[in-house]
């Protein structure tokens, strides 16, 4: 009996364990590498992508199929109340059938010359291409979006560090103020301006901690992660001493997915065309079918006694059809297409200059972003010490509250300034890489 009860007693503590192993994992730290792969998995967009890829395999059947024999099968029952008859004299006629009527056959048939099912066949294998590209564009452009997503929250997240930096310092010079006041060596006024300015840095911290939740749930949504799930980023992850990277003079263009998915449509508007110029061509196919039919004057045609007569016949057969004229319709469809095959020649070029524009402008902005971050680190150093210095007169009576507030604000700007050049600063290099084609190297 005490076995069952401590039993009893052990199975709370086990829930209780299980429970906060699972708050625990659902806290665990998230990377940008596991972000990253985390949303390549589940992301609406990578998955949709993936389905097409599937989907494309099976158009790709369904036009294989149009070289393929169709067999059909067909059958029949017709009763003839009143059977019509054959007169070839004047006295003299014969019943055409009888009453009842019974048929049964198979009929084949079988495209042996048809240039426009071929130019299909080979349209739906280029579509399978051009649907694993698209596949793999999306990713791209997921790992791109998460990435930027992903260091946005953890600069909010630093920016919150430093307000909250700064309400600890505000606070202790309210206590300074407070107790100055009540020996009387403060005014009111100062009192209550010290009073507002923490009151806006509190605001402002709330501000920010609704953005950051904000900027968390966007992260999740394009991660295709639900949003009620508890995230946890590392603070280490947004680098504070970035270094400029090796910078080449050009980049290989042709070797982006945006350019080898241009490439794979003008090969399938290219085959669009050959197959409206297949329309000028003649097509031949085979038909053959065999059919069993059975007459009776009664329903007797099942019954192996029964006085039903059956007999079959079968035809094999070649079409051949020769397109002679179909008022332009034809030609019309070919210049739509070269048209269209133009459109895609001047789509290519200026993809290729965007591509070369993105990775100029992602060089300048690296170079500025870094310049920018060199000069507000001394410039943090700078306001963190011209803080302490007026901090300090004040408490001496050297200096007044205004000159305090003013370089407390000053020190907020330029802590700001810092981070907000880490995150361009990442934004471009995501770019760069992107530009390289090399964006998938975060997911290593």
């Amino acid at each position: 009996m005490n076995t069952i009860i401590k039993q009893v007693r052990l199975i709370p503590l086990l829930l209780l364990g299980l429970l906060l192993s699972n708050v625990a994992s659902a806290q665990q730290t998230l990377n940008l590498k596991d972000a990253l792969n985390y949303a390549i998995q589940n992301s609406a967009n990578s998955r949709k992508a993936k389905l097409d890829i599937e989907g494309g395999r099976y158009k790709t059947e369904e036009i294989r199929a149009q070289a393929l024999p169709t067999v059909t099968g067909n059958a029949g029952l017709t009763y003839n109340p009143v059977v019509g008859q054959l007169v070839v004299g004047p006295d003299l006629s014969f019943p055409m059938g009888r009453a009842w009527n019974s048929n049964a056959g198979i009929q084949l048939n079988q495209q042996l010359f048809n240039q426009q099912v071929f130019t299909g066949l080979k349209a739906a294998r280029t579509s399978e291409s051009y649907y694993n590209a698209n596949a793999e564009l999306t990713d791209e452009q997921i790992i791109e979006q998460v990435a930027n997503n992903y260091y946005q929250v953890l600069v909010n997240r630093q920016q919150l560090n430093v307000i909250d930096t700064n309400i600890k310092n505000v606070k202790v010079v309210e206590k300074i103020i407070g107790n100055q006041y009540k020996n009387g060596l403060a005014r009111k006024i100062d009192v209550d301006r010290i009073k507002v300015n923490l009151t806006n840095l509190e605001t402002r911290r709330e501000q920010t901690l609704n953005a950051i939740i904000q900027l968390e749930n966007q992260l999740k949504f394009s991660m295709g992660m639900p949003v009620e799930t508890v995230i946890n980023l590392p603070k280490t992850e947004l680098d504070r001493n970035p270094t400029l990277p090796t910078l080449s003079d050009s980049v290989n263009i042709e070797g982006r997915t945006e350019m080898k998915l241009l490439n794979i449509q003008k090969e399938l508007l290219t085959l669009q065309r050959k197959a409206y110029v297949a329309e000028y061509y003649p097509t031949l196919s085979l038909a053959a079918n065999y059919s069993y039919t059975g007459q009776s004057d009664k329903f007797d045609l099942f019954k192996s006694n029964g006085n039903a007569f059956w007999y079959g016949a079968s035809a094999v057969g070649l079409t051949l059809k020769v397109p002679i004229f179909n008022g332009f319709a034809t030609r019309s469809r070919v210049r739509q297409a070269d048209v269209e095959l133009k459109k895609a020649t001047e789509d290519r070029r200026e993809t290729r200059n965007a591509l070369n524009l993105s990775y100029e402008n992602a060089k300048i902005q690296l170079k500025n972003s870094l310049n920018t971050i060199n000069s507000q680190r001394a410039n943090v150093l700078l306001a963190q010490e011209i803080y302490n210095s007026t901090q300090n007169n004040y408490n001496n009576g050297l200096a007044a509250l205004t000159d305090l507030l003013d370089t407390e604000n000053a020190l907020t700007e330029a802590q700001n300034s810092y981070t907000q050049a880490l995150l361009n600063y990442k934004i471009a290099e995501i770019q760069l890489i992107k530009s390289n084609g090399n964006i998938k190297s975060l997911l290593q």
